[in-house]
């Protein structure tokens, strides 16, 4: 037994989403990313004296979603507070969120082990809030302030201490990622800041109850940055009492390119941001008919579209688990799936196989998403109709699947244009068969003698000669019944 092996780890995930509004949360500015620094902003989200903040109905919305969502309860009264800190990029010198009573509490999410088990992580709190600016520290001697995002909507997601891996957070996150994606409240891109993830983490014995020292871990952009950086920090941890020494406080800083942590500050506890109720903000009321409309208004949410899938479709847990990832992705599979002429779990299967090999090749190579992607669900619908009615074969298929990439035709139109119809008449394949056979006696020979992978020789023959046309079940049937009778 090493030293890990005494310990367990403790962690809990602050997860902020930055929600699609097309406003701010207490003003009309834009949230929109990428223009030019300082230009989004007026009197109200730069903090000037005697200005009066309204809150944005769909913020709330999307709060309730995420409640509904992650099996919380719904507060019918929650108010917002002033949290008081200074930083350069905060120009009220307070954030506005929610504190004593967050719009959601005690949810929980389950999340899938590698195991095949499901551990439910429990999620303490949901509440609105403000985002502050952005200081960029790359600028020379200089650090420069952008307060565009001053005022962005924002949930903060707040789990219980129940993740004990940093595997378990990935996962953890990735389900939280996944859902406010389906749910289409935030576009959950890590690398601009969308999804931003901090992290308690703490150690104990294995078999002790209280809970060690925490450090809360900061900068990670990424699912692999938090899975490494939370390993990292167990292992410092662990490593800091074995030595002897103890663990204090604070907040640790991320560095990805080095694979190491940094200090940042001692950390604050709450009493130390003095939040009070903020006496602009009336509070906020949800009534029981804006909940059950918000109810009804959520999509199916991944864990009941993959269930789904295997239970209706008929298809491999896998391939459901892939298809599930994204909510277009989903959409793109289903919307091929109801173009099918033959609506059975043999042709769901290989509507399954065509997104997951092709279209998510062609997706990934050219690093488009799936709305981007040039032929339509019914188009690819159509292809695959035409290999169930032996039109075409699933070689033809190919031909005709990378045309329609280049032309977004139909099928039929590339397939009548190209001449590439698959010959399915008897007599002209038998004809071309008896060629190859009377070509090549030796091969008949050690056919006969026990060679049966000789099968696959012969057919690939005749399609060579057939230019790939040939009905493969009919030159599979006649070559059996010659080669064998």
């Amino acid at each position: 037994m090493t030293p890990y092996d005494k310990y367990e780890a403790v962690i809990g995930l602050e997860v902020h989403a930055q929600l699609s509004t097309r406003s701010k949360i207490f003003c009309g500015c834009s949230t929109e990313f990428g223009t030019a620094p300082n230009s989004n902003v007026c009197p109200i989200c730069l903090g000037m004296p005697g200005v009066l903040p309204v809150l944005n109905k769909h913020v709330v919305d999307f709060a309730i979603r995420m409640g509904l969502a992650t099996n919380c309860t719904i507060a019918h009264r929650s108010i917002f507070a002033r949290k008081n800190y200074f930083y350069p990029d905060l120009p009220k010198g307070y954030q506005i969120s929610q504190y004593e009573e967050p719009i959601c509490q005690k949810g929980f999410l389950d999340i899938e082990l590698e195991n095949g088990s499901t551990k439910r992580i429990g999620i303490t709190r949901i509440h609105m809030e403000e985002d502050a600016g952005k200081s960029i520290h790359d600028a020379g001697s200089e650090t420069l302030v952008d307060v565009n995002r001053c005022g962005t909507p924002l949930l903060e997601i707040v789990s219980e201490p129940d993740i004990r891996s940093a595997r378990e957070a990935y996962l953890y996150l990735y389900k939280i990622w996944q859902t406010v994606k389906y749910l289409g409240i935030c576009d959950g891109n890590m690398e601009e800041g969308s999804l931003r993830c901090d992290a308690n983490v703490s150690v104990r014995l294995k078999g002790e109850t209280r809970f060690g020292t925490k450090a809360e871990v900061k900068n990670m952009n990424s699912f692999s940055n938090v899975e490494r950086a939370i390993e990292f920090e167990i292992k410092r941890q662990i490593d800091l009492i074995e030595g002897g020494g103890k663990v204090i406080q604070q907040t640790l800083l991320w560095d990805a390119e080095k694979n190491v942590i940094v200090p940042m500050r001692s950390k604050e506890e709450a009493h130390d941001y003095r939040y009070f109720p903020d006496p602009d903000l009336v509070p906020v009321v949800v009534t029981k008919e804006w909940i059950n409309d918000v109810q009804h208004s959520l999509p199916e949410l991944p864990d009941a579209k993959r269930k789904r899938f295997v239970e209706s479709l008929g298809l491999p847990k896998y391939d459901a688990e892939v298809l599930s990832q994204e909510r277009e992705l989903a959409e793109y599979f289903e919307g091929a799936v109801n173009n099918l002429t033959k609506k059975n779990p043999e042709q769901f299967k290989s509507i399954s196989n065509w997104v997951m090999t092709d279209v998510l090749r062609v997706v990934n190579e050219e690093k488009i998403s799936i709305s981007d992607f040039p032929i339509s669900p019914p188009n690819l619908a159509e292809m695959v109709n035409l290999i169930i009615d032996g039109t075409i074969s699933g070689k033809i298929a190919k031909e005709v699947f990378d045309e329609m990439l280049k032309t977004k035709e139909h099928p039929k139109t590339i397939v009548e244009r190209k001449g590439l119809v698959q010959i399915s008449d008897t007599g002209a394949i038998e004809k071309e068969i008896d060629a190859i056979l009377a070509k090549f006696p030796n091969e008949i020979t050690r056919f006969r003698s026990g060679e049966a992978k000789l099968m696959g020789f012969f057919v690939g023959e005749t399609m060579k000669v057939m230019k790939g046309k040939a009905n493969p079940k009919v030159v599979n049937e006649i070559l059996k019944k010659k080669l064998e009778g």
